[in-house]
């Protein structure tokens, strides 16, 4: 932060001077291009030969007790030698202090200049593929997965933001890994009613590139630089939780003298057994089958062979034939509770979006509402928990959650946390309570003082629930820890989301 005040004018140079004899400028060959603020491992140990006249077997211990990601508690060891050795040199006592401070946080991450560079020139890269071929990285980044701070959910939403149409996975579409195509598409038809029967996407695929290897984003990058069509990211098999990859390579190998028309046919051209079959229709790629996720699983129990004692003694010669059962359709809710559990992600909705309305009765804010709040706001929020952080073991755990319009970034004080840890630990689904802080730069973070673990409310994604209940004549609380399952549903539809993503 002092190099960044610095260089924004924000805050002066300075560079104090030692007593004579020594050079007064001896500084500004040190930490001339950073401002006056040490930043990388070579300008601590240059300061330190510098300013405080280590020998160079000292600065190399030096460079030992801060080397990256090896906090040994050791770098304390040099504080006495260093200030000290600064002061009588001529230094302020306040001045030496700071700069063996700024240092110190070297011991829990620091590195050299030439990691630095490296770094910049990764970014640099990274953020030019994102900002010209936002299709192109994201399916790079889901082909790379588990990695990193976001989830699937939270790449796809990105690339969704930028433009970029997201197909769903689709046993006549998609290819073990996510890859982009050209597409002449109508996006509105691009996410159909899913209360209803399968609808087929109206558009005209152009081609389509399936990325090799686990990040292949160059020859992505050859095919899709079209400008004449929009680039669409079509998810793929892996996004399955528990499909295999020799079973994507069946399909698509199969699916190459003809699309698939009815489980039957898929099954036998791709060979799959009852566990891909049940996997694909869970995760609802059967669209094109003209199945939806309950329509599929249907199907694949009835197929012919071993099948439930249910369905065999409904199909005994004696009995004679029934009409069909009505059954309710299964609701956008559950249906986007059940994308998250297969497939960690929904192109369909946000599980959040369902429960709004008993939020806005409680006076929760979305976090938009919270992001757009003033300064010093006192706001309550809640969302799904994307990841937890407490770096180094630090004073400060932070939290990002996120709803269906957006994230908030959550920063709890040790102390706080450790006074409500199961609710900070074990929520998926959390409510946050705490003052609205902005930065001069625009950077929102809610400082909480209260964490509520709402992670029950997730049993309530059903279309006929009630938004806002009425207290009961004993006054019951609308939040009870173990909720009945809503009317109209049953508890094995009750789908709870995947995990965060937890640093500590």
């Amino acid at each position: 932060h002092p190099y960044l005040r610095r260089r924004q004018g924000i805050e002066p140079v300075e560079f104090p001077s030692p007593a004579p004899p020594h050079d007064p400028h001896e500084l500004h060959d040190v930490l001339g291009r950073t401002f006056g603020v040490p930043l990388f491992q070579e300008q601590a140990m240059k300061l330190a030969i510098v300013a405080a006249e280590f020998t160079p077997d000292e600065a190399n211990g030096l460079r030992r007790a801060m080397a990256t990601f090896r906090n040994l508690g050791t770098i304390d060891q040099f504080r006495e030698k260093m200030v000290g050795r600064m002061v009588a040199r001529g230094y302020t006592q306040d001045f030496a202090a700071r700069c063996f401070k700024q240092i110190e946080g070297f011991g829990s991450y620091g590195f050299p200049e030439s990691h630095a560079q490296a770094f910049g020139y990764l970014v640099y890269v990274s953020a030019w593929i994102k900002s010209h071929h936002p299709a192109v990285f994201a399916a790079a980044l889901l082909n790379s997965q588990p990695m990193g701070f976001y989830a699937p959910a939270q790449i796809v939403r990105d690339a969704r933001e930028h433009g970029v149409p997201v197909l769903p996975i689709d046993v006549n579409e998609s290819g073990w890994d996510n890859g982009v195509l050209s597409v002449e598409v109508n996006i509105n038809t691009v996410s159909p009613n899913f209360n209803r029967s399968p609808e087929p996407v109206e558009g005209r695929l152009k081609g389509q590139h399936r990325p090799e290897g686990r990040a292949s984003t160059s020859s992505a990058l050859r095919f899709c630089n079209n400008p004449q069509n929009s680039v669409a990211l079509r998810l793929g098999l892996r996004q399955i939780d528990g499909f295999r990859e020799d079973w994507a390579d069946a399909i698509m190998a199969a699916r190459a003298h003809g699309p698939f028309t009815d489980i039957e046919t898929l099954a036998a051209r791709a060979g799959l057994n009852d566990q891909a079959l049940k996997l694909l229709a869970d995760a609802d790629a059967l669209r094109s089958l003209n199945l939806d996720r309950r329509q599929g699983l249907w199907e694949v129990h009835r197929r012919p062979g071993p099948s439930l004692p249910l369905f065999a003694f409904a199909d005994a010669k004696e009995l004679a034939a029934e009409p069909d059962a009505c059954l309710p359709a299964m609701p956008l809710s559950e249906h986007v509770a059940a994308d998250y559990q297969t497939q960690r992600l929904s192109l369909k909705g946000h599980p959040i979006q369902f429960l709004r309305g008993a939020f806005d009765h409680e006076g929760i804010l979305s976090c938009a509402a919270v992001n757009a709040a003033k300064n010093g706001a006192q706001v309550k929020a809640a969302g799904v928990v994307l990841m937890r952080q407490r770096p180094g073991k630090g004073n400060a755990v932070f939290i990002t959650i996120e709803d269906e319009g957006g994230i908030v970034n959550i920063l709890l004080w040790t102390r706080l946390m450790e006074r409500q840890r199961r609710a900070v630990m074990a929520a998926r689904l959390m409510e946050v309570h705490g003052e609205v802080q902005r930065s001069k730069e625009g950077v929102v973070h809610l400082m909480a003082h209260t964490v509520i673990d709402r992670t029950s409310e997730l049993t309530r994604l059903s279309a006929t629930h009630d938004p806002t209940p009425e207290l009961s004549p004993a006054d019951e609380v609308n939040r009870p820890q173990n909720p009945r399952p809503p009317r109209g549903g049953h508890p094995r539809n009750v789908r709870i989301l995947p995990k965060s993503r937890d640093f500590h």
